[in-house]
C-alpha cells in the first residue's frame, strides 16, 4: 500500500498561523468544532474559537478543595501547564511543568490536584498527560532532578511512565533519557514514548492489566534530534518534532524516518550537539537555536474537522502555525465524545 507521506513536504510557504499573543503554546488540544486549547504560560489554557476569537483561561484554586485562604492562593504559585489531555467530562488535564502536579481544570478555570506524589515521594518533572479508552490517565516524568536542565545529558536516564486509575498511582516503567510525550497506537497494544535526552522513540507493549510485557527502540536509534512530541496519523505514520533544531518529521510503520518540514539553523544547533555529545548543554547554547516560523517546536496536533490539519506547538512561539497533510490525523480520544 502507498504511504499517502511519500514526496510529502511542506516549507514556510505553505504555512499559515493562528492565534496572537500567546505564551509558550506547547501543548495543543483540538475539538471537532474547530476549537483549540493551547497550554500558555501566564499559568493557564488560551482557548481560540472557531471564529478566531481567543480567551485566557487562568487556573484558579476550586475553594472546594481549599484547606485555607493561604493554601488557595498558593495553588497557582509556579504554575506552568504543559501537556494537556481531555478528561471524560471535558474538563482539561494539565501536566504542570512549575509545580510539578498533575491537575485538573474546568472550562473555567477551577483547578485541583490529582497527583503530586506516588508512594509517598514527589513525583518530580511531569511532562505529559494521556487519557486512554478505558479512562486510564498516563504520565511521563521527564526527570527526579529538580533543576531539569542538568537532565539534558546522555548520561542522565531517571525518567518513567506512571499510570492513575482505580487501583491508584504506580510506575509502569522506568530509566527513560528525559520522558517527554506519550502516544497509543490505534489498537492501544503499544505506547511510544518519546526519550528527548535519547533522541529516540522507545515503544511498550502494554498488558490487559497495564504491566510492560516488551520494550524496543522504534525507528531510528538516534534521530538526530531532541524529540519533543509525537502523534500518529490514520495511515499509521508517527509524526514528531525536534525541539530547538525545528522540524517536524515522521516515522514510517515499517521504521523509516522521513522529514517533512525544516526550520532548522545549521550553526547554532550543531554547537549544541556538540556540547551535548561531551554532556556540556547550556542554556545559552539551547536559547541561540530556532527557526523563523515558531521557535522551538514542541508537539504536533491534527485537528479541522477532517483532521487533516497539522498545528505546530512550541515553547517560543506567539502563534500557532498550520498546514496541511494529505492524510488525516489519528482520532484521539476525546474525538469519539
Amino acid at each position: 500500500m502507498t504511504n499517502p507521506l511519500d514526496g510529502f513536504t511542506v516549507t514556510e510557504a505553505d504555512i499559515s498561523y493562528v492565534g496572537q499573543g500567546l505564551q509558550r503554546p506547547e501543548c495543543i488540544l483540538a475539538e471537532r468544532d474547530g476549537s483549540l486549547w493551547s497550554a500558555d504560560a501566564r499559568g493557564g489554557v488560551v482557548h481560540i474559537r472557531p471564529d478566531g476569537s481567543q480567551e485566557l483561561i487562568s487556573q484558579m484554586h476550586d475553594d472546594r478543595f481549599a484547606a485555607t485562604a493561604d493554601a488557595a492562593a498558593r495553588f497557582t504559585q509556579g504554575t506552568l501547564p504543559n501537556g494537556l489531555a481531555f478528561d471524560a467530562d471535558g474538563s482539561i488535564l494539565i501536566s504542570n511543568f512549575g509545580t510539578d502536579r498533575l491537575e485538573r481544570m474546568t472550562r473555567r478555570g477551577q483547578s485541583e490536584v490529582l497527583l503530586d506524589s506516588i508512594d509517598g515521594t514527589p513525583i518530580g518533572k511531569v511532562n505529559f498527560v494521556l487519557r486512554d479508552s478505558k479512562g486510564r490517565i498516563w504520565l511521563t516524568v521527564s526527570t527526579r532532578i529538580k533543576n531539569w536542565m542538568q537532565a539534558i545529558s546522555p548520561n542522565i536516564a531517571d525518567g518513567y511512565v506512571a499510570v492513575l486509575d482505580e487501583r491508584g498511582a504506580r510506575i509502569v516503567a522506568d530509566g527513560f533519557r528525559f520522558t517527554n510525550e506519550i502516544r497509543f497506537d490505534a489498537a492501544e497494544e503499544w505506547l511510544y514514548v518519546v526519550e528527548t535526552s535519547g533522541r529516540r522513540i522507545t515503544r511498550l507493549r502494554i498488558g490487559a492489566d497495564t504491566s510492560v510485557t516488551a520494550r524496543e527502540v522504534f525507528g531510528p536509534a538516534d534521530t538526530g534530534g531532541f524529540i519533543d512530541g509525537i502523534a500518529f496519523d490514520a495511515f499509521g505514520n508517527l509524526w514528531g518534532t525536534h525541539v530547538m533544531s525545528d522540524r517536524i518529521f515522521a516515522i514510517t510503520p515499517k521504521g523509516d524516518f522521513r522529514v517533512i518540514l525544516d526550520d532548522d539553523v545549521p550553526g547554532p544547533s550543531a554547537a549544541l550537539y556538540d556540547a551535548f555529545a561531551r554532556d556540556a548543554v547550556t542554556p545559552e547554547l539551547m536559547l541561540a537555536c530556532g527557526g523563523r516560523i515558531a521557535p522551538w517546536f514542541a508537539s504536533v496536533t491534527f485537528g479541522g474537522r477532517d483532521l487533516r490539519n497539522v498545528y505546530i506547538g512550541s515553547l517560543r512561539g506567539t502563534q500557532i502555525p498550520l498546514f496541511r497533510s494529505p492524510v488525516p490525523g489519528m482520532p484521539m480520544e476525546h474525538w469519539h465524545r
